[in-house]
């Protein structure tokens, strides 16, 4: 089969698009063949040696795929060979087939888009994670939302409004901020003045709950504009730059500083992590969010694709395609 293999840490553009085996199941193991693998900002970290994790090389990218069952082990007994599922994976999903435990597969409906379930998988699973369990936003909040344009940004623009909130998405562009408002954003802010204009759209008050996947200089305006029991949700750092918080700031306005780690979220939670991906099935099939997949590119550009997120091109989702 083909696949993209990282075979030593560096430059995006030293992936290899090249040959594998075939994976083989094992007792617990599914086979997928992939028809839409999802790209995620942390891809393009993780081949670079800049994530948390650093798995040895050579390996496969990729924690997303949509596709078809080919094989499964003797111990599963909750799927069969031609079921259409959807699942994540640590590493390995961009290739043309992909095995997974079965503990990460979901089921997915004929008739819905494989590109945009790639989307409810990482995007909307970690804000959704964010925003339920680590925030409890409750309706009626004011939720401010970074890099809003983005995968994840997007994804909890609309989830903001699904849970009742009143969002606030900032994004750098007036074409994005164009999109974030036409995703359901009460308002679209730069980051220019953010603290002051954090403040004057929230009459003073500041924000109930920021989610914040820039960092940097963007965390920090936003450090200062919380209300009171407020909560600062640490998802990312898109800028590079990974802020130190002066904490005599939590301690005059009583709000919390709270890190969101999705993947670590599935492997501790498997129980919770399936209730949510549930309810974001659940919300797609009636309408109530709509992931929106920006662009495709074939598995063989998988560097491409990374690029044109890591040089912040991108708006919603991208997927390869094998």
């Amino acid at each position: 089969m083909k696949a993209i293999i990282c075979e030593e840490y560096g430059s995006i553009d030293k992936l290899v698009y090249g040959d594998m085996d075939d994976p083989i199941a094992g007792e617990n193991d599914l086979v997928i063949e992939a028809e839409a693998i999802g790209v995620n900002y942390p891809d393009g970290l993780l081949v670079q040696g800049l994530y948390q994790a650093k798995p040895p090389t050579p390996f496969v990218p990729g924690m997303e795929v949509v596709g078809h069952v080919i094989s499964i082990g003797s111990a599963v007994d909750n799927f069969k060979v031609g079921d259409r599922v959807a699942a994540i994976s640590q590493l390995g999903c961009y290739a043309e087939k992909v095995l997974v435990n079965k503990s990460v597969v979901m089921p997915v409906p004929d008739g819905i888009s494989g590109d945009a379930v790639t989307a409810l998988l990482c995007g909307f699973g970690t804000s959704h994670h964010a925003l339920k369990q680590r925030a409890q936003l409750a309706e009626g909040e004011t939720l401010v939302v970074t890099g809003a344009a983005g995968l994840t940004g997007l994804a909890a623009v609309q989830l903001g409004k699904a849970m009742g909130a009143r969002v606030i998405g900032v994004a750098s562009t007036e074409e994005k901020r164009k999109i974030v408002l036409e995703n359901g954003a009460d308002i679209a802010l730069g980051y220019e003045n953010l603290k002051d204009n954090l403040k004057e759209a929230t009459n003073g008050k500041g924000a109930d709950v920021v989610f914040d996947v820039v960092g940097g200089e963007v965390f920090d305006a936003c450090s200062r504009a919380m209300a009171w029991k407020g909560r600062l949700l640490v998802v990312g750092f898109a800028s590079g730059t990974i802020p130190k918080f002066p904490v005599n700031l939590a301690l005059v306005k009583g709000y919390s500083v709270v890190g969101v780690f999705w993947g670590t979220f599935t492997r501790t939670e498997p129980k919770v992590y399936a209730e949510n991906m549930a309810e974001l099935m659940g919300w797609y099939e009636t309408g109530k969010i709509k992931p929106y997949v920006e662009n495709t590119f074939a598995l063989k550009d998988a560097s491409a694709a990374l690029n044109y997120i890591h040089d912040r091109k991108a708006v919603g989702k991208i997927v390869l395609k094998p």
